[in-house]
């Protein structure tokens, strides 16, 4: 599922004044420091501050899983995830490091019954953004 279009919402509400950057730049610290540290950057500016390149961070939810999800630090460890016999649910999230913007970009199923969709759907997007 995208979000693109309640994140351009957002981007414009605050465009026009009708939000702060406070209302908008609320990353947790542990987002920020996964976004520091293992977050996929991308060849797109932040829409707030514009001043740095937003970055991609997937947590996985599903059973046998911490509460709280996972966050996958490399590429592999994404896809033994999402290869599990049980179902998953990943959710991908821009970031900004410099101003803590953040938003849902994205959430896919994965693992169980969508273990090769899942697969096929990151190769795409990856190939989109020029990673593949």
């Amino acid at each position: 599922m995208e979000y693109r279009l309640a994140r351009n919402a957002v981007v414009s509400e605050y465009r026009k004044g009708r939000l702060s950057r406070l209302d908008v730049c609320d990353a947790h610290p542990e987002l920020l420091r996964a976004a520091r540290n293992i977050g996929i950057r991308l060849a797109e500016d932040c829409p707030i501050c514009e001043e740095e390149q937003l970055t991609h961070v997937t947590y996985v939810f599903g059973a046998g899983l911490p509460a709280q999800g996972t966050c996958p630090a490399t590429p592999a460890a994404l896809a033994r995830l999402c290869r599990r016999a049980q179902e998953v649910a990943c959710y991908v999230v821009e970031v900004c490091p410099a101003c803590a913007w953040n938003h849902l970009a994205r959430m896919y199923p994965a693992g169980g019954r969508h273990r090769t969709s899942a697969i096929g759907a990151r190769r795409g997007k990856a190939e989109q953004q020029g990673n593949g």
